[in-house]
């Protein structure tokens, strides 16, 4: 879906490109997160995708086209962007801020108003409660689930999103991933996503991209980046707790046991990561739970020796 080959931008005066030929492909419903320390290139990689910024050199492909080839004011009206700052234009309502671009496409009125109404369901907002609302009227995260709606709105296949959730606090930022994996699985959008927090990109990509100084370092499956780093760079930007933040990537589920004779006191949903199950069981003193569906029906158990046998057999596989 996007191609990205020898792709360079130097600015005047830098001693250094910041982004030094750089080759990278997207594949189509894949979630590609760029990441790396502050002036590593990722915001300009990403910013170079939709020609707000103009590569020096490379080229760029989005669908089979090349970018560069295609008028600026068009190629951003077919690909949704999202920023921190979300950009609402504050004396519209949220309906309007929703059909910006449908209306610069000339939609007609029953059909952007059918679409707004569709997609505040979407990210969770009541049409009803929110369509004559102004921006000045939500917090933080509802401007934020109201910028994902507006940069859906014409349906692009394509999405840029940089550091969307970074000013939130902890709680809604969480919520707000939660709300955009769900969101994500029901439309496999293309996208790519821009962040400096390790925990974020292993949780919301497919794939993770680290660059240092402009260029590609690794560019691989989370959990693949977690059991082999590709160098001491990338070894210590993950962190030292690379074996949790792998149990992190794992769901209860994969690790699910036969239930016994009695059932253990405490349980977690099926869903759960094994990282969170580890700390249930820590903080509860026990070395099984009870683990459930969606319905609150029992499925079976997690034991710890069962959880290190998983971490064990996915060990030896990664060895092979």
């Amino acid at each position: 879906m996007i191609e990205i080959r020898g792709l360079v931008k130097q600015y005047p005066g830098a001693a250094h490109p910041a982004v030094d030929h750089l080759t990278l492909a997207v594949p189509e419903g894949c979630v590609c997160v760029l990441i790396g320390p502050s002036g590593c290139g990722k915001t300009t990689t990403m910013r170079m995708i939709n020609r707000l910024v103009e590569p020096d050199a490379g080229s760029i492909s989005v669908g089979g086209r090349d970018v560069l080839h295609v008028d600026p004011v068009s190629l951003r009206r077919s690909i949704g962007y999202v920023i921190q700052q979300v950009g609402l234009f504050p004396h519209w309502t949220i309906a309007d801020n929703v059909a910006t671009v449908p209306k610069l496409l000339g939609w007609d009125e029953g059909r952007i108003a059918a679409r707004v109404d569709e997609l505040l369901e979407l990210v969770g907002m009541e049409p009803a409660t929110f369509r004559s609302r102004f921006p000045r009227e939500l917090s933080g995260g509802q401007k934020q689930r109201v910028g994902v709606a507006r940069a859906l709105a014409a349906d692009p296949p394509v999405m840029l999103m940089d550091e969307p959730f970074a000013a939130l606090d902890p709680i809604s930022r969480g919520r707000l991933q939660d709300e955009f994996l769900r969101i994500l699985r029901s439309l496999r959008k293309t996208i790519v996503f821009v962040t400096h927090d390790i925990d974020e990109a292993l949780k919301l990509g497919d794939r993770i991209a680290i660059l240092r100084d402009g260029a590609l370092v690794q560019y691989a499956a989370p959990e693949a980046i977690l059991a082999r780093p590709a160098d001491a760079f990338v070894e210590s930007f993950v962190g030292t707790d690379r074996a949790l933040k792998r149990l992190g990537l794992i769901q209860v589920e994969a690790a699910l046991e036969a239930t016994g004779p009695v059932a253990p006191s405490l349980s977690i949903a099926a869903h759960a990561n094994l990282r969170d199950a580890l700390a249930r069981m820590l903080e509860g003193g026990v070395d099984s739970l009870a683990v459930t569906g969606a319905n609150g029906a029992l499925l079976g158990v997690l034991t710890m020796s069962g959880l290190r046998r998983h971490t064990r057999t996915r060990d030896a596989a990664d060895d092979q």
